[in-house]
């Protein structure tokens, strides 16, 4: 795909209006970009989509929604941050040694480091 496959303002050919990565129209904006702004997308249809080509493989996507229909973030209760933090230290807590290995667990180790290799210690 070439960059000028990918600039379909009507949506004729890809069935959304369609941008080329980093020329989306004002008013528009991706979930991390509405995220940035404190917004969510708030259940509003797609209103559009980026595409940017690559070579040998497909192009990648991103969706965009109209920034006056966002919502606000909902804040973070109590108990959200209360599980997070248990989550948290769960990914953090080492199944061999039940310390907090002070970062997350690899899960191709599936251990802290020390005891992955022990003997590099």
């Amino acid at each position: 795909m070439r960059f000028a496959d990918c600039f379909d303002p009507d949506g004729r050919v890809h069935g959304l209006p369609t941008f080329p990565w980093r020329l989306a129209p004002e008013g528009l904006a991706t979930r991390r970009q509405l995220r940035a702004l404190g917004l969510r997308p708030g259940g509003q249809d797609i209103a559009g989509q980026i595409l940017r080509p690559r070579f040998r493989r497909g192009p990648l996507a991103a969706f965009l929604y109209r920034v006056d229909r966002a919502k606000p973030v909902r804040p973070m209760t109590p108990a959200k941050a209360s599980a997070l933090a248990k989550a948290n230290t769960a990914r953090r807590t080492c199944p061999e040694c039940r310390t907090d290995a002070g970062y997350v667990i690899p899960a191709s180790l599936g251990m802290c480091v020390p005891c992955a290799y022990p003997e590099a210690s």
